[in-house]
């Protein structure tokens, strides 16, 4: 059985540029799958590693590099010439996936946040037998409309009915993107390709078929749907933390859930300090080793500071991400945002969100968020508001978008 765990591989699809709108500004010069949470990327880290995506290669190739060699693990990018779907990108490096003849494949979508209980996952998965193993949650029944519904077996876990975003409440269990799979999936997405050919040849005068995409398949409609009461399927129920970062607010959310796991899992990354010869330090806090904060500043809680910020006298943090190389000046203050890489903030200036809301995740305005290498100068506030890349802001702003 040891032998066995050896060769489980991970796959991660990160999608591609045209999938990170959601997440501007702080993905125009960042692919989405690579901003940091709690000071660590969005990619849990495993034996090995394979990402499948259709950004470039050189948006990938320095991170692969330095957690490759920090961690010693071994990480490659696999760049699709085209989005081939989240089943069919995963079949198109299928022999990549099986050069090393894993046992089990685990496949993670990206843009989540959770334990990621792989190891809990694994032990359910053998002892199912079968081909693949959900990772599942209960949700809100006004929630679970967003998100892919089954049905399991109370009992056997077995998943007997799967359904994508449905229109009407099927369940409130949910499918959270993390699957374990035996290398079998890969017959199974076969058989959609060649059910997809025979249609495509079949009705090739009927305009809306020759649209059709036969190397174009879908994990959730194509697969699991399909797959579903057929003794093929089967769910292990998380009961921590999950959420789905679909706004760079949620990424803040996020970052304090992950900063509490450290707090229990790995104390040992979190910051201390009690204001006498470090700063003080609020509830949990991560400080990259790089960056230099004023023993006068107060920071925490839920706070994030990333390589090689500055952080000046008497400045004040509280739920915040601060990106690589920004400058924080005397006495200013950030709540409830994210302040994008190689930015400044002047001296007793505010970056916030509302104080009553104290940071609306999912609002497009909730929090605010400056992205890259945005100036604000001494004194200005800025509040609920969305400022592009390069920007130099010398009046305060509320509640608005700044191109």
């Amino acid at each position: 059985m040891e032998a066995a765990v050896e060769k489980v591989v991970a796959v991660i699809m990160v999608g591609g540029p045209t999938k990170g709108t959601r997440f501007r500004p702080l993905s125009f010069n960042t692919p989405e799958p690579l901003f940091p949470l709690a000071g660590q990327p969005m990619i849990p880290n495993l034996a090995q590693v394979l990402l499948i995506g259709f950004y470039e290669e050189r948006d990938f190739s320095l991170y692969v590099s330095s957690i490759s060699n920090d961690l010693k693990v071994p990480i490659r990018y696999l760049r699709e010439d085209k989005p081939h779907g989240s089943a069919g990108g995963f079949y198109y490096f299928r022999d990549i996936i099986m050069e090393d003849d894993p046992s089990h494949i685990f496949l993670l979508n990206f843009d989540i946040c959770c334990s990621f209980p792989l190891h809990n996952m694994l032990e359910a998965h053998r002892r199912f037998g079968k081909m693949g193993t959900l990772l599942v949650i209960r949700v809100s029944a006004e929630s679970a409309n967003q998100f892919g519904e089954l049905v399991a077996d109370p009992v056997t876990k077995e998943v007997l009915h799967y359904t994508e975003k449905p229109e009407t409440f099927v369940s409130d269990l949910i499918n959270c993107g993390v699957y374990v799979f035996t290398p079998e999936v890969f017959s199974a997405i076969q058989d959609v390709f060649s059910c997809r050919e025979d249609i495509v040849r079949a009705t090739a005068y009927f305009d809306f078929f020759k649209r059709i995409s036969k190397d174009f398949v879908r994990l959730d409609q194509d697969i699991l749907s399909p797959l579903a009461g057929k003794k093929q399927l089967y769910t292990y129920e998380t009961m921590e933390f999950w959420e789905q970062i679909k706004t760079p607010g949620m990424s803040l959310k996020c970052s304090a859930l992950y900063l509490a796991q450290f707090n229990f899992a790995s104390p040992h990354l979190l910051a201390t300090g009690d204001g006498t010869k470090s700063a003080t330090i609020v509830g949990n806090v991560y400080v990259h080793p790089s960056a230099k904060v004023h023993s006068t500043a107060k920071i925490g809680p839920n706070v994030s500071i990333s390589a090689n910020v500055r952080v000046a006298a008497g400045v004040r943090l509280i739920s915040c991400i601060i990106l690589d190389d920004v400058e924080i000046k005397e006495n200013a203050v950030v709540m409830h945002a994210i302040v994008g890489w190689k930015s400044s903030l002047g001296r007793w200036s505010r970056v916030q969100a509302s104080i009553l809301a104290e940071g609306d995740y999912s609002s497009k305005l909730g929090i605010t968020i400056l992205g890259e290498a945005v100036t604000v100068e001494d004194e200005v506030v800025v509040t609920n508001s969305i400022i592009l890349p390069n920007k130099t802001l010398n009046l305060s702003v509320q509640d608005e978008i700044i191109l």
